[in-house]
């Protein structure tokens, strides 16, 4: 039987009593690769964040596995470049779990970096401020530090976009190298066809889950059209929260045991 990395209890998140996720149910089974899609407020980053615990549950609860180390990487938007730092700099933040934010970065430490540079292809990048990096190469910085932590679980937020289709294969092939060394990993996407291609497993979300299992299933037109309505029917701002009282079209084929 499959362990599971995390479960998601009758959960319900969102900012100032405003619910973006609304009772989501259901569980990501450990070393899956589950990409996260859905219309633009669709609660997708909303739930990363509580994932990570940046964002405390306004009802239900989210179970992580013991023990699993977790690394997070948000939206690019979310990242003051302007910080006067180098990509050394940036990229030996993932050190933190081991070193802790004042510790000592060692000889090793400095190989580990440099090796992590070379797997993104930014070897010889350590002293280049990161406010003169492209888009893509700021992502590869990222995903160097990402590399460092040696997370079981990795959460990662819109990570191809804006970026040059060079670097979305890159990183693809270093999302699926993850994927092999059974690490968990949720990834959050835009392009149905990546998702399709690329992600086994996948939820359709439109504030609450519309589908989530095997990508081709999740993605059938059927379930595009009902997460499309179901979007629209929140933009009506309708006053009522509660599974009994929510659009039928959203009713889904996934529950906690769902990848047993």
């Amino acid at each position: 039987m499959a362990e599971n990395c995390l479960t998601f209890e009758n959960l319900t998140l969102g900012y100032n009593s405003h619910a973006a996720v609304h009772h989501l149910n259901g569980a990501v089974r450990r070393g899956s690769l589950t990409a996260v899609v859905g219309a633009n407020g669709s609660g997708k980053s909303t739930l990363m964040k509580g994932i990570v615990g940046a964002l405390k549950p306004i009802s239900g609860k989210i179970d992580i596995k013991p023990g699993t180390r977790i690394a997070y990487l948000p939206q690019q938007s979310e990242i003051d470049r302007s910080f006067p730092a180098r990509v050394f700099d940036l990229v030996s933040l993932g050190l933190w779990p081991k070193r802790g934010l004042l510790g000592r970065i060692t000889a090793g430490d400095r190989a580990e970096i440099s090796k992590a540079l070379m797997s993104v292809g930014l070897s010889g990048f350590e002293n280049r401020p990161i406010d003169t990096l492209s888009g893509g190469q700021m992502q590869r910085a990222l995903f160097a530090r990402v590399l460092l932590q040696d997370a079981d679980l990795i959460l990662l937020d819109e990570p191809f976009n804006a970026i040059d289709a060079k670097t979305v294969g890159d990183l693809l092939d270093l999302v699926q190298r993850w994927h092999g060394e059974g690490r968990t990993i949720i990834v959050v996407a835009h392009d149905l066809d990546l998702v399709r291609e690329n992600f086994p497993e996948c939820l359709l979300l439109a504030r609450s889950a519309v589908a989530w299992g095997p990508t081709r299933t999740a993605l059938h037109p059927e379930r595009l059209l009902a997460a499309r309505r179901f979007d629209e029917a929140w933009h009506e701002d309708a006053p009522w929260c509660g599974d009994s009282q929510e659009p039928h079209a959203h009713n889904h084929d996934h529950h906690p045991h769902h990848h047993a």
